[in-house]
């Protein structure tokens, strides 16, 4: 938690939470505006940063809102004048309190997926969202077997053609280097290297140390760590489970006992997974990457929060609850507001910086009495990450969310070089998938931008021939 003064005073300004949002957030009222890359780093850092900002390390108790009050769980009492919610959200996991269960969200809990499968022979990935595409790709020296409830892998990011083009990957031997995401690093310090990180001052409604999660992982979590299991001989070895979910989850001694156990040879596993597709699988543990739920339970009781479908905060176009003076950003919010026909939100980490950034500038107008519009950042969807050691841009309506029948693909694919997704309506460009080194992203984005009628071109749009860069730029 972060607040704009000590906490043993009444503060202008309260921020909860030490993810991206958060950390964006509480710059952003401090009244420094600049680019930087989020770390994992002690709070005092922050703190030299930014004289007037003090960084508390503890997990909120509850929040009274009528009163402008928060309460922590070692008891200490902070008043605000205006409060942001930036307390990200936990993983959907396919099951609570089962030791065989692992979800993957935070520094801490990578460290124990990295500790299980250095003695593993076997996991079992359930998801089908960017920890999972990471996870069955990086995982080496263990057998993965990956189910996805949905026709195709990476449902979230793409369409059956990407999914085609990226297949190939999972069974051919891994580049030596990986290749390089020009975009902003996310890293985490050694465990023990300094004081508590500001990044783990925990998530509201959890008490003691170990039960408190940490903020989400960037999307370089698995860079400097070993993703080993235990087998020597196998190198990287997935098995796709398409079109199916978990039907039930046995112990060891359960399924011993189990009919199943007398009509299949299945060896001694510690953990086995009945599928809906009616195969079994015996692993050494199960990752759930179901997808995450916005943290917004700690701060329901006696408050009058208006929540969205998904379960998040509703916040308007200036990121404000229903709660005076109650702000939200990142992963713990939905947005309220009607969006613009090329932007949709989706639970990232470029999503979260940007709406703490807003958020933060949204507060600071609202106490100076100053107006403000809707940022730039949320006209067009945009999205940088890496899978299967291609370099993905997303833009706009990439997957023709929302137009229904009325659109038109165009795809150049380049077998293990690159794959071109165009999304068109009306002749002009709604969307864009790009995958590998296109060096197409900044044309197409602005394409998208200035909706330009590119009916005239068809599909020379994509012909390798003509260098669309230089043609419209």
């Amino acid at each position: 938690m972060a607040c704009s003064s000590p906490r043993d005073k009444p503060v202008r300004f309260a921020v909860v939470g030490g993810g991206v949002a958060g950390v964006t957030c509480a710059e952003q009222v401090s009244k420094i505006i600049e680019d930087f890359d989020v770390e994992e780093q002690p709070s005092s850092l922050l703190e030299e940063k930014y004289p007037n900002l003090k960084v508390v390390h503890a997990a909120v108790k509850s929040l009274q809102a009528n009163d402008h009050v928060l309460l922590t769980e070692k008891g200490a009492k902070v008043s605000y004048e205006k409060l942001c919610l930036c307390n990200g959200a936990r993983p959907r996991l396919l099951i609570q309190d089962n030791p065989h269960v692992l979800g993957i969200r935070d520094t801490d809990s990578a460290q124990d997926f990295q500790k299980r499968l250095s003695k593993a022979k076997r996991v079992l990935v359930v998801g089908n969202g960017g920890i999972a595409l990471e996870l069955v790709y990086e995982v080496e020296g263990c057998e993965v077997i990956w189910a996805i409830k949905d026709k195709a892998i990476g449902n979230t990011f793409f369409d059956a053609g990407a999914a085609q083009f990226l297949i190939p990957s999972l069974g051919a031997d891994k580049p030596e280097k990986a290749i390089t995401c020009k975009r902003s690093r996310y890293t985490t310090e050694a465990p023990g290297a300094s004081d508590p990180p500001c990044a783990d001052a925990g998530e509201p409604g959890q008490s003691g140390p170990s039960a408190e999660p940490g903020s989400a992982l960037g999307p370089d979590w698995h860079e400097g760590i070993s993703l080993r299991g235990a087998e020597e001989k196998v190198s990287h070895k997935v098995c796709v489970e398409c079109e199916c979910e978990i039907q039930k989850i046995y112990s060891k001694e359960e399924f011993m006992l189990s009919p199943l156990h007398q009509s299949s040879d299945m060896g001694t596993w510690l953990v086995y997974v009945q599928l809906t597709n009616g195969k079994i699988y015996g692993c050494d543990f199960i990752v759930s990457a179901t997808g995450v739920v916005p943290n917004t339970e700690p701060f329901l009781p006696g408050n009058k929060f208006e929540l969205a479908e998904d379960g998040g905060f509703l916040v308007d176009d200036h990121m404000r609850t229903s709660e005076p003076d109650v702000f939200a950003a990142g992963d713990v919010c939905s947005a309220g507001w009607e969006p613009g026909p090329l932007w949709q939100q989706m639970r990232l980490w470029t999503q979260a910086r940007q709406m703490g950034w807003y958020a933060g500038r949204c507060m600071a107008a609202d106490v100076l009495g100053e107006p403000i519009e809707l940022d730039f950042c949320f006209e067009l969807f945009t999205h940088v990450t890496k899978f299967f050691n291609y370099k993905v841009v997303l833009l706009g309506k990439y997957n023709a969310q929302g137009l229904g029948q009325n659109h038109e693909l165009l795809v150049r694919c380049s077998k293990g070089m690159e794959y071109v997704k165009v999304v068109l309506s009306g002749g002009r460009m709604m969307g864009a998938v790009l995958i590998g080194e296109t060096d197409l992203e900044e044309t197409f984005e602005n394409l998208i931008l200035n909706q330009m009628d590119l009916s005239a071109y068809g599909e020379d749009l994509l012909n390798p021939g003509i260098d669309i860069e230089d043609y419209f730029d």
